[in-house]
């Protein structure tokens, strides 16, 4: 809404919407049940609970690409570019940071690892200014202090 009411109200929401909202109550689901372990899995090393998640989550990813080389116009081009898009995605998000997110969640809880999540969006915008060469306007200034405040008045007991 870049801090504009009328920008706000004129959101329209799409399937994506609930997708997103679907994926973030998987996320949270996934991280409580990371400090709360079934009996069943406690004796599974890190690297058995992501084998899993890949045995599943692979096929529905592939599904997911044909589909949108099917149905998009966007044609996919192999290459170097492809290829170390594909090794820094299969290292940092799906193996790195799931095993940082782990020991995060089993170190502090789920409630400590998600004030961290709740940085995403500041990431995001500093990312945006560095790669895309965005300039800070006074909305990322407004919405830093928010997360911040929400991160410190949720933090308090």
């Amino acid at each position: 809404s870049q801090g504009r009411l009328d920008h706000l109200l004129a959101v329209r929401l799409v399937a994506g919407d609930a997708l997103m909202l679907l994926a973030t109550f998987s996320w949270a689901g996934y991280s409580w049940l990371l400090a709360r372990r079934p009996a069943a899995l406690a004796d599974w090393a890190w690297t058995d609970l992501l084998a899993g998640q890949i045995v599943f989550g692979l096929p529905l990813a592939l599904l997911m690409a044909v589909a949108e080389q099917t149905w998009t116009a966007v044609p996919l081009q192999p290459g170097a570019l492809l290829a170390g898009a594909l090794l820094f995605i299969a290292l940092g998000p799906s193996l790195l940071a799931y095993r940082c997110w782990s020991l995060g969640v089993e170190s502090g809880g789920p409630a400590l690892a998600g004030f961290f999540a709740n940085l995403t969006p500041l990431f995001a915008a500093l990312m945006s200014l560095y790669w895309l060469g965005d300039r800070p306007q006074p909305f990322h200034a407004l919405a830093f202090a928010l997360i911040a405040m929400g991160i410190l008045v949720s933090s308090r007991t």
